[in-house]
């Protein structure tokens, strides 16, 4: 796979590299960009064989709330089915695994997990990435995470693993910290299977009995807010090395494929922060909470519709300015130092961590030359 390579004329500054399961965990926990959620129940085989989701370079089948739990064994079956046929569509050559998105699997409940991999064979692993935790909690973080080491020995294989934050514990806030602080102590010694962390925007909304309208962000619900700003507090300080993605957006992609060239404007971030149209109001509310994800740190995006791929992962590109500050403060043994641009200080040791985060972030999206070209990666 290789992020925001659908556009044949397009130039960038830097090209993102091409990355696919077998990638380096260093690079591949920048790589997963919008990830797709889906029932397992869902029949993908034929668009996975032949690039019909071409967007789509990171996916979750969902053994969890997207399907009953009458239907649990049927997606288990299906899943299993889609695994077999892919390897054996790599071992024979008629794809490749660099053409494939990285297949990552919700369980239900530890127990589920237990049962299933009891299932899973070397065939079916070969292609695939991982297991998505939800409900991850400190009651049962180290069950999932000895299941997942289990699985590796047993299987011969890579397996990564992705915690979701969410429920009660963390929401409220006099348990928050103290759970926080648990999860993390759990999960430090497995830092080498933890490929993503992700978060439970939903769930939080759902405790509170609220939901982001079209024209709001995930940010503006405040006690959601704290919640994501705790995670990040914890998985995402200096030293931490982890890389969290940014909660679900719950809207559809409400505009046809028109050409966006003609509504590409000069600066992007002003005509998102003063609300002057872009798309739609459904696309442009997606944009502007991509931006305050991306000032916050998060990596990449839940989302719940193919559409939306092709425009959180134009955001994730890295602008020019933004990179040659951060290889500038990266090649810079400390002090202070004028930008390539004039235009800002940038200090060797207090901006060290965000331009690791930078240049890591380019090498999975590529550099562009400044904001604009992001709605020129949108015309997909």
């Amino acid at each position: 796979m290789k992020h925001n390579s659908h556009l044949a004329g397009f130039r960038f500054h830097v090209e993102p590299v091409e990355f696919s399961r077998s990638s380096d965990k260093e690079l591949l926990q920048y790589c997963l960009g919008a990830t797709l959620y889906m029932p397992g129940t869902r029949d993908v085989l034929h668009k996975l064989l032949h690039n019909g989701m071409p967007h789509i370079t990171s996916m979750v089948m969902c053994f969890e709330d997207a399907i009953a739990e009458s239907d649990v064994q049927q997606a288990e079956q299906n899943v299993l089915d889609h695994l077999a046929a892919i390897s054996a569509a790599v071992e024979g050559g008629t794809v490749r695994e660099a053409d494939l998105p990285l297949i990552f699997l919700r369980v239900r409940t530890p127990e589920q997990f237990r049962r299933f991999l009891g299932r899973l064979t070397p065939r079916h692993v070969a292609a695939l990435t991982g297991f998505v935790f939800p409900k991850f909690y400190t009651s049962n973080a180290a069950e999932y995470l000895g299941l997942l080491d289990e699985a590796n020995t047993t299987l011969g294989a890579t397996l990564y693993g992705m915690p979701i934050l969410e429920g009660r514990t963390i929401a409220y806030r006099e348990s928050r910290t103290d759970e926080l602080k648990g999860l993390y102590d759990i999960v430090e010694p497995h830092k080498a299977r933890i490929l993503n962390v992700r978060v439970g925007g939903t769930d939080f909304s759902s405790i509170f009995g609220v939901r982001r309208g079209i024209n709001s962000s995930i940010y503006d619900i405040l006690p959601v807010r704290d919640s994501l700003s705790d995670i990040l507090n914890f998985f995402n300080r200096e030293g931490a090395d982890y890389t969290v993605s940014a909660p679900v957006w719950e809207y559809f992609l409400a505009h046809k494929k028109d050409d966006l060239q003609h509504l590409i404007q000069q600066d992007i971030h002003r005509s998102l922060l003063s609300r002057a149209p872009i798309v739609n109001e459904a696309i442009d509310g997606l944009l502007r909470e991509v931006l305050i994800d991306k000032a916050n740190g998060f990596v990449g995006k839940t989302i719940i519709h193919p559409s939306h791929a092709v425009f959180v992962n134009a955001m994730q590109a890295v602008t020019r300015e933004e990179y040659e500050d951060a290889i500038q403060i990266l090649g810079t043994d400390g002090g202070v130092v004028k930008s390539a641009k004039a235009n800002k200080m940038n200090e060797a040791n207090p901006h060290r961590n965000w331009a690791r985060r930078v240049v890591n972030r380019a090498r999975a999206y590529g550099v562009v030359e400044d904001e604009a070209d992001f709605l020129e990666l949108m015309r997909g």
